[in-house]
């Protein structure tokens, strides 16, 4: 399984399936990550976390614990 933490800067991603459990996977859905969108990692900050991404025409920081609940391909 491979996930959008896997995914390295300027590379794009198609979500697969997101993992997670109510608000928390209700949140991600909120932002415009939902299965079947492409999503580019535009960012990592040094440590790692947050992740900036493009999705939808738009970026977005996420958290690590975040982008490990989203399943890419």
């Amino acid at each position: 399984m491979k996930t959008l933490k896997d995914v390295k800067i300027g590379e794009t991603a198609k979500v697969v399936k997101l993992h997670g459990e109510g608000p928390v996977k209700r949140r991600i859905m909120d932002m415009g990550i939902t299965k079947g969108v492409e999503v580019y990692v535009r960012k990592v900050a040094p440590l790692g976390d947050p992740v900036e991404v493009t999705v939808r025409g738009y970026e977005l920081s996420l958290r690590k614990a975040d982008i490990e609940m989203i399943e890419v391909e």
